[in-house]
């Protein structure tokens, strides 16, 4: 209803106006809504995919006499994400504007109903961008309240925890750094940006490419609304916005599902190894005070994985008033056997004797996952493209053994706007007739500490691809890298996509985990529940399949089905047929916490992650 409300004051107004009073009359987010039974799709839904991209609406007929025309606005710069590094290029863009009294339109679109609303992460953080963004970050309230004071590192085994010296210069040492809840920080960086007259807009996402004449990036529209279950319009049906700009920035994070499409049709990754994945799953407990000590950060790898299993442990005590801990569990993706489930994997971790004593007693007050880029150096593609750049952990620029993602990705944007306000001086004279290329941030992106950093730790994560394992990577570490600082004269490769990865299920043995006990581990549904996580339950699911067959025919009788158990939201599940013998797959898209594991891991490679309508997905708070 408020769309139409729109469109009918944009007669009267300019487009630019409309998309103000979009903002303020936007809907408020749904109560939290998770699927909790494993209820069966209606029978008059013949596919399991009906969502645009895969069954056009110029070839259906239910669309004739739709009007599918879209209102226009433009700014100087658009960006896609209101994440660090979105909102650090916005900042700094508006930086630049007001030391040079130049007037700059920067318009960023966010997916999340709130901005921080869909941020992940640890977070422990390194603050040297923040640093750079705003000295006097103290003074203006940033909300880095825990400075790290113990730092320990172990090896688990099943029953006991050997305790790894951290010696000075190590990627793991935080001597220095924060224990930080992201999602504060996020809507921390928000605010700056507000005040600063960035257009932010929450609950739109960015679902198309729009592209000139000539090939270069035009900008993005806003994702429709109003469209059935079944992919056929509502009467409430309305197309979302054009926003087009001289440059587009995306920052969508992790595997975004624009950046996807940007890699193949400017072919920016001729150059790189394919990018690596982890799923990193967390949750937030409130313990027993006796049990609380603020600023102690604890790092773990080994059991419950075997050696050839990448993956670790966090265990920070945050320092915010209340006792507080934050813990996940992190699982490469390039694992092999179909019968993992990482999720079952990081339940069975808190019962070791060294993690559970802290959350006995304790409450788990929320819970999320996400995956997050694991290729480092060997990966990073080409970063700009007519009309646009990619900026943090979209193109993966993660500092993987450190386990730090943020510093990267903040100063990847304020890199990004500095290019990009030199091209907006040279260029503005000249009227806007093509994308304006910005070859300028890859050397920039090259000559920073960004590149120096991801380049000494290069060989430390396909270190582990050896005999040994994770503890071979281990010794690599303790060797090379603290004695030559990543200065080794070759660069190690990783073993390729993770998706080619898994073995069939015949060559595997099943895992058999422990029940939940309700107190220390618990069932997947009740973790879903304290993500907030909500999608409007009547639109196409917005996890789409290319081809509805293969999750039966390939996946289920090549791999049993790994997307049960990747997925850490409950999304797929395979059921019997309702009519005859056999099984179908069944996805609850309104369970998704927006992870992207499903698109990264089937080993079909034929899921693709594309935006739900805007403000859907989790409602994650200081995660």
């Amino acid at each position: 209803m408020y769309l139409k409300i729109c469109i009918l004051t944009c007669f009267s107004f300019t487009v630019h106006r409309c998309l103000h009073f979009l903002k303020t009359i936007q809907k408020e987010s749904l109560p939290s809504l998770v699927c909790t039974k494993r209820c069966v799709s209606s029978s008059s839904i013949s596919r399991i995919t009906t969502h645009y991209t895969v069954h056009p609406r110029d070839k259906d007929s239910r669309w004739e006499g739709v009007n599918m025309e879209r209102f226009t606005d433009e700014a100087d710069v658009v960006i896609v994400g209101g994440g660090p590094a979105g909102l650090s290029a916005a900042i700094h863009l508006k930086h630049l504007a007001d030391r040079h009294d130049k007037e700059l339109r920067i318009c960023l679109v966010e997916k999340a109903a709130q901005i921080g609303g869909h941020i992940l992460s640890g977070a422990c953080l390194d603050p040297k961008a923040l640093m750079e963004l705003f000295p006097d970050w103290k003074d203006r309230g940033a909300p880095l309240h825990t400075p790290v004071k113990e730092d320990v590192f172990g090896i688990l085994t099943e029953k006991s925890r050997i305790p790894v010296p951290l010696l000075p210069g190590l990627p793991m040492k935080n001597h220095g750094n924060y224990i930080v809840r992201l999602g504060h920080l996020v809507r921390w960086l928000g605010e700056q940006a507000e005040e600063l007259g960035v257009e932010l807009y929450p609950g739109y996402a960015a679902s198309e490419i729009l592209f000139h004449e000539d090939g270069s990036v035009k900008g993005i529209s806003t994702n429709d609304v109003g469209i059935h279950k079944d992919g056929s319009p509502k009467d409430t049906f309305e197309r979302g916005m054009e926003l087009h700009a001289k440059v587009t920035i995306f920052s969508e994070g992790c595997h975004g599902h624009l950046a996807k499409q940007l890699y193949k049709r400017f072919k920016l990754r001729e150059n790189c190894e394919p990018q690596t994945y982890g799923i990193g799953l967390k949750e937030i407990w409130a313990i027993d005070e006796n049990q609380w000590r603020p600023g102690r950060v604890e790092h773990s790898v080994g059991w419950p994985l075997d050696k050839h299993t990448y993956g670790g442990s966090f265990l920070y005590h945050l320092n915010e008033g209340e006792p507080l801990v934050a813990l996940g569990f992190v699982v490469g993706l390039d694992y092999q056997n179909p019968y993992l489930n990482p999720f079952k994997e990081f339940q069975r971790w808190k019962h070791h004797p060294s993690i559970t004593p802290t959350l006995e007693g304790g409450k788990r007050i929320a819970y999320g996952a996400r995956a997050l880029n694991e290729g480092g150096f060997q990966s990073i593609p080409r970063l700009s493209f007519p009309g646009g750049l990619l900026i943090g952990c979209s193109p993966g620029l993660m500092n993987v053994p450190k386990i730090k993602g943020t510093h990267t990705a903040m100063k990847s944007g304020m890199i990004a706007a500095e290019a990009i306000f030199k091209k907006l001086l040279e260029d503005n004279s000249q009227p806007v007739t093509q994308g304006l290329h910005v070859p300028e941030y890859d050397v920039d992106i090259r000559n920073s500490w960004i590149w120096k950093e991801l380049y000494s730790v290069r060989n430390i994560r396909p270190s582990c691809h050896g005999p040994l394992g994770v503890y071979g990577g281990m010794i690599y570490t303790g060797i090379f890298y603290w004695i030559f600082r990543g200065l080794e004269p070759w660069t190690l490769k990783h073993k390729g996509a993770d998706y080619s990865q898994l073995k069939p299920a015949k060559d595997c043995t099943p895992i058999d985990y422990p029940k939940p006990d309700g107190k220390i581990s618990f069932d997947l549904l009740s973790s879903v529940a304290l993500s907030g996580t909500n999608h409007e339950d009547d639109q196409p699911a917005h996890l789409t399949l290319l081809d509805d067959s293969i999750p039966v025919n390939r996946n289920l009788a090549e791999f049993d089905g790994p997307e049960q158990r990747f997925c850490p939201a409950g999304v797929y599940e395979y059921v019997p047929l309702e009519i005859g013998n056999g099984m179908r797959l069944q996805i609850n898209a309104q369970n998704c916490v927006h992870c992207k594991t499903c698109d990264i891991k089937d080993p079909s490679q034929n899921i693709n992650w594309v935006v739900p309508e805007g403000g859907g997905g989790p409602a994650y708070n200081g995660m």
